[in-house]
This record gives C-alpha cells, sequence and structure tokens, in this order.
C-alpha cells in the first residue's frame, strides 16, 4: 500500500510537490528539489498532510 504525501521547503515552508512511498519504509524523504517561491534548489522533506 502507498501513502500520498506532500514536500515541504526547508526554507520557506511551501508545499510544492506531492508524492506517495511505501507504507512499510520508516525513514523521512529529503529530495532536493526546485522552490519557485525561493528560486533555489532547496531541500524537502516529507510531511503528511
Amino acid at each position: 500500500m502507498r501513502e500520498p504525501m506532500f514536500l515541504e521547503c526547508t526554507k520557506c515552508g511551501d508545499r510544492y510537490y506531492r508524492t506517495t512511498k511505501s507504507a512499510k519504509k520508516g525513514a523521512k524523504l529529503e529530495l532536493k528539489k526546485f522552490c519557485s517561491e525561493c528560486r533555489a534548489h532547496t531541500v524537502h522533506k516529507e510531511k503528511k498532510k
């Protein structure tokens, strides 16, 4: 089963990316994505709804 989640920018706190991940994984997801608010590539961390 996959569970939905959002990726939130660590600098400004905006949520632009929505994705899913396996429910069995325990580690939180961290990806470097482009934030249009910061206008730079920043680290985005997993946040639930």
